[in-house]
């Protein structure tokens, strides 16, 4: 049997039965702890590696003069206190976001800020940007030696203070400007622009009046590290292409990522006496695959010599991953397969993808992007 056999029996019939009994944010504050803790010493990094890490040359790709060992990476809302960044790429991860970060600090929505739906294979989400604020996360950031590429994704402060979407806009601009004077080795940014669940917004950066003001600001910082958007799932096709059309029209952004979380509580994906029983927030996982992949192939046909995408929502194995590169995404982010399928998760995903590449007969990754577009 397999290390990434054992590890997924284990998690399986022991770990995650366990876990699963205990308030779902409870076990996220230990598990940052716990990863926090394994990537402070090399000899928990050089075991974690040994157990978890996978790697192929066919994987590996430069995108936006940054080198991907491969493509999957950890998505923003996890990591979103910067505990991780230094035990991710022992866990086989290709690159990883930390964040969302805001430039004031914000200790959540009331709770429940987290809950589970098994049988929909998806999670509750209310965090709201539970983060420690810039001025903390950009000093800890800053220590930090990186093996693989470091998103820092940033948004509006989930606060009542901000009463205008000038001063919304004034509050992201100072977040971005604290990561820019300390120096940080981030490798990208990302704008998070569709949060649904901040209880304080005046605004929705999403309406093309509001993004156009923005990221007139956000140009002017001349910012030197790529810049990605993480948008919406709920607009409308002719909505995200007329997004798609004026996010083109600024040279900082490279690219975008699909997409955050599922707001419609009628999607076929939830069972229903889950989705009944859950409280106020928002889902992540199996409910956002479908239409991530119907707006990453909306994206490639319109944009794909323009924008970078990164496929984000219901990636639980490599075939999740795969679709969401054969319809155009050159990157795949994720959080909730990890939760429901184990660590191992990310080097199983990676050598799938090998294996299905060279069974369609590929031989580089980069040659699978848009393929059914």
């Amino acid at each position: 049997m397999k290390k990434a056999d054992i590890i997924h029996y284990v998690y399986q019939k022991i770990v995650k039965p366990f876990f699963f009994c205990i308030d779902a944010e409870r076990i996220h504050s230990h598990m940052l702890a716990f990863g926090s803790l394994l990537g402070s010493f090399r000899i928990f990094r050089a075991i974690t590696r040994f157990f978890f890490f996978y790697s192929h040359p066919s994987l590996e790709q430069k995108i936006c003069n940054i080198n991907f060992l491969n493509p999957i990476g950890l998505a923003a809302g996890f990591d979103y206190n910067a505990q991780l960044p230094q035990i991710l790429s022992s866990v086989g991860f290709g690159f990883n976001t930390v964040g969302t970060i805001t430039n004031m600090p914000y200790g959540g929505n009331p709770k429940p800020m987290l809950g589970r739906l098994p049988k929909s294979r998806s999670l509750l989400v209310n965090k709201g940007f539970k983060n420690d604020g810039s001025h903390t996360l950009s000093k800890k950031l800053k220590k930090y030696s990186l093996e693989i590429p470091l998103g820092i994704s940033i948004g509006r402060t989930n606060s009542a203070k901000l009463k205008t979407v000038k001063e919304s806009i004034a509050d992201i601009i100072a977040a971005f400007l604290i990561f820019e004077k300390e120096g940080i080795q981030n490798s990208y940014y990302e704008l998070n622009i569709s949060c649904p669940n901040l209880l304080f917004a005046v605004e929705s950066f999403s309406d093309i009046q509001n993004l156009d003001a923005l990221l007139q600001e956000i140009q002017k910082l001349q910012l030197q590290k790529p810049l990605f958007i993480k948008m919406p799932l709920e607009r409308s096709n002719k909505e995200t292409q007329i997004l798609l059309e004026k996010i083109c029209e600024y040279p900082i952004i490279k690219g975008v990522i699909f997409g955050n979380l599922q707001k419609d509580r009628n999607d076929p994906t939830f069972d229903k006496n889950e989705v009944l029983k859950s409280s106020k927030g928002y889902f992540s996982g199996k409910p956002c695959e479908k239409r991530s992949n119907e707006l990453i192939k909306l994206t490639y046909q319109q944009c794909a010599k323009r924008l970078v995408i990164i496929g984000c929502g219901g990636v639980f194995n490599a075939q999740d991953a795969y679709v969401k590169i054969r319809f155009g995404a050159s990157l795949v982010q994720m959080i909730t397969g990890m939760i429901y399928e184990g660590p191992q998760i990310v080097g199983d995903i990676n050598r799938g993808l090998v294996e299905l590449m060279h069974r369609e007969g590929f031989t580089h990754i980069s040659q699978v992007i848009g393929v059914d577009s």
